[in-house]
C-alpha cells in the first residue's frame, strides 16, 4: 500500500507500519542497521497534512506517525515523529485501527487537527486531558458508523 492509500483511508489513531522491503542487517553492522531502522518501523497516525502552496514554496501532502516517547522519571524528554510525503518510495500497511468506543484527543493545528492521545474510553481521555493540560483540545469518540464504513468501503486492516 502506498502513502496515498494511508492518507485517503486510514483514520487518525491507526497503527501504520512502513518498510522498504530490504532484509534487516545483522546487529554487528551498526551503521547499516541504523539506516534500515530509519526506513522500517511502526507508528500511530497522528496527522494528515494536505498539500500547501505558498508564494515562496510548496509542500506535498504528507502523513505524520508518532513512533514513541523517551522519558525519564515520568517526564517525556523526546518524542519521535516521522513525516512521510505521499510520494515516498516506502510501502505502508495499516496494522490496526481504533476500536469502537475509543476516544481521540485532538488539537487544532492551523486548518487541520493532530491526534494527541488515543484513549480506551471517554473517562480515560478526560483524565489524560486533565493531566496534560491542553486547553484547545477536544474529544472525539470512534463510532460504530466510522468502523462499519471502513469495512463496507474495503478499508479493513490488511
Amino acid at each position: 500500500m502506498s502513502a496515498h492509500n494511508v492518507y485517503a483511508n486510514a483514520p487518525l489513531g491507526a497503527l501504520i507500519r512502513y518498510f522498504d522491503g530490504q532484509p534487516k542487517p545483522p546487529a554487528r553492522f551498526t551503521k547499516k542497521l541504523a539506516a534500515w531502522e530509519r526506513r522500517n518501523g511502526v507508528g500511530r497516525l497522528v496527522r494528515k497534512e494536505p498539500p500547501r502552496e505558498r508564494a515562496t514554496y510548496s509542500s506535498p501532502a504528507c502523513i505524520t506517525l508518532h513512533e514513541g516517547n523517551f522519558s525519564s522519571s515520568g517526564v517525556v524528554l523526546v518524542t519521535v515523529m516521522r513525516t512521510h510525503s505521499l510520494d515516498s518510495d516506502l510501502s505502508f500497511e495499516i496494522v490496526d485501527r481504533p476500536k469502537v468506543g475509543m476516544v481521540r484527543v485532538l488539537q487544532p493545528v492551523g486548518d487541520n487537527v493532530e491526534l494527541l492521545h488515543l484513549a480506551e474510553n471517554r473517562e480515560a481521555a478526560e483524565l489524560w486531558l486533565a493531566k496534560a493540560g491542553y486547553r484547545s483540545a477536544r474529544l472525539e469518540e470512534v463510532t460504530a458508523d466510522e468502523v462499519s464504513a471502513d469495512v463496507v468501503e474495503g478499508r479493513a486492516a490488511a
